[in-house]
C-alpha cells in the first residue's frame, strides 16, 4: 500500500482559518474596572492543554482589568441542560459560557435568558468573521444570540494506515460496505474495528443523525417537518446496528470523550470524532503518530454526498448576570490571538 494513497492534507491553517480572530485584535481596547469584580466561566471542555490554554487567557485578561477575577468551572457535554436549568431557575448564573451549541444558546435566548451579543461582535471586529459565519446565531428579532468560539467537524473517519496496510486494505473506505469490511479486516490481536457510541448521550443522537444523512436521508425536510419515517432511517439503522459487533463492550456506554480515547490509545482502528485527534495522539501516543490520518465519513453508496455535522460550538452571556459589561470584554478577548 502507498502510504500517498492514504494522504489527507490537513493544514494547521486551514484548521484554524475558520476561527474568527486575527492578529489586529490585539489593538482591541479593554474597558478597565476599577471595583473587583469576580465572574464565573463555564465550559465543557475540560482537557488539561484546553485549561492550560484557558488559564493563561485569563491571566492575561485579569492582568490587563485590575480588581477583576475569572474563575473557571467545567461542566460537562452530558450534564450542562440540568445545571443551567438550575442557574437559570436560580438566578445564580455563569457569566459567561463557551462550547455550547448553537441551537441550544438559540433556545435560552428564545426564553429570554440569554443577553444580545452584538456588542461583543462590534469589540471583536464584525470584518474579521468569514461572511455568513454568525449566521447561525443570528435570532429572530435581528439580534445575535453568541458567537461561534470554535469549529469543529465532529464525524471524520480516523484511520490507522499502519493497521490497515497489515489487513491488506490500499485505500480508505469510501461506502458503509467498505468500512464494514475495513473494520472486520482490522478487528484482531484485541485491537476493535470502531469506536461508535451506543449510549443514550448527545454522541449518539449527533453522530446518528449523521448516519441518516450518509444514507441519503434527513431529519427534517425544507419545511421542517420531521421526516425520519423514511427507507433512509432504517438503511442507517440496519447500518448502525451491524456495527456494533465491531465495537468495544463499553461502547453502550461511550460519549465523546469514551469515543477519541479508544482511538487514540489504540484500543480501536478507526475513530471517529474532530481534529482534536491529533493533538491528543501527539500528547497521549505518539508512538502511533506517523500512521494517522482522516477521511470524511462513508455513505451508504458512493454517489451520496459526505456530510458532517458542525455544531459551532459557542460563547455567550447568560442575561442574569450582574457583570454583563466585565463578561462581554471578558468574551471578546477569548479571540486576542
Amino acid at each position: 500500500m502507498k502510504r500517498s494513497d492514504l494522504k489527507t492534507s490537513i493544514s494547521r491553517r486551514g484548521a484554524l482559518k475558520g476561527l474568527a480572530a486575527t492578529t489586529a485584535l490585539t489593538a482591541m481596547p479593554m474597558r478597565a474596572f476599577a471595583q473587583d469584580t469576580t465572574i464565573r466561566w463555564w465550559s465543557p471542555q475540560g482537557a488539561p492543554a484546553q485549561v492550560d490554554a484557558y488559564m493563561t487567557q485569563i491571566a492575561n485578561f485579569e492582568a490587563a482589568n485590575p480588581g477583576v477575577k475569572v474563575v473557571f468551572e467545567t461542566t460537562s457535554d452530558e450534564g450542562y441542560a440540568p445545571q443551567l436549568a438550575a442557574a437559570f431557575s436560580s438566578g445564580e448564573v455563569p457569566d459567561i459560557v463557551t462550547h455550547l451549541p448553537s441551537f441550544a444558546v438559540q433556545s435560552y435566548y428564545a426564553a429570554g435568558l440569554v443577553t444580545p451579543f452584538d456588542d461583543v461582535i462590534q469589540m471583536i471586529g464584525p470584518d474579521d468573521f468569514y461572511e455568513g459565519a454568525n449566521d447561525v446565531f443570528k435570532a429572530a428579532d435581528g439580534k445575535y444570540v453568541g458567537t461561534g468560539i470554535g469549529n469543529s467537524a465532529a464525524n471524520m473517519l480516523w484511520l490507522r494506515t499502519d493497521l490497515m496496510e497489515a489487513a491488506g486494505i490500499d485505500k480508505a473506505p469510501e461506502t458503509w460496505d467498505e468500512l464494514r469490511s475495513a473494520a472486520q479486516a482490522m478487528q484482531k490481536d484485541g485491537i476493535y474495528g470502531a469506536p461508535l457510541p451506543y449510549g443514550a448521550n448527545s454522541m449518539t443522537t449527533l453522530i446518528f443523525a449523521g448516519v441518516i444523512h450518509q444514507a441519503g436521508g434527513q431529519v427534517f425536510d425544507t419545511d421542517l417537518n420531521v421526516a425520519i419515517d423514511s427507507q433512509e432511517t432504517r438503511d442507517a439503522l440496519e447500518f448502525y446496528a451491524s456495527m456494533r459487533e465491531l465495537c468495544p463492550p463499553g461502547a453502550t456506554n461511550y460519549s465523546w470523550g469514551e469515543a477519541i480515547t479508544a482511538f487514540v490509545s489504540g484500543a480501536t482502528a478507526t475513530g471517529i470524532y474532530t481534529g482534536r485527534v491529533l493533538g491528543n495522539v501527539a500528547d497521549q501516543n505518539p508512538s502511533i503518530a506517523d500512521h494517522v490520518t482522516c477521511v470524511k465519513y462513508p455513505t451508504k453508496a458512493a454517489d451520496i454526498a459526505a456530510w458532517t455535522f458542525n455544531d459551532f460550538p459557542s460563547v455567550f452571556i447568560p442575561a442574569q448576570s450582574q457583570n454583563i459589561d466585565v463578561a462581554k470584554n471578558f468574551a471578546a478577548s477569548l479571540f486576542n490571538p
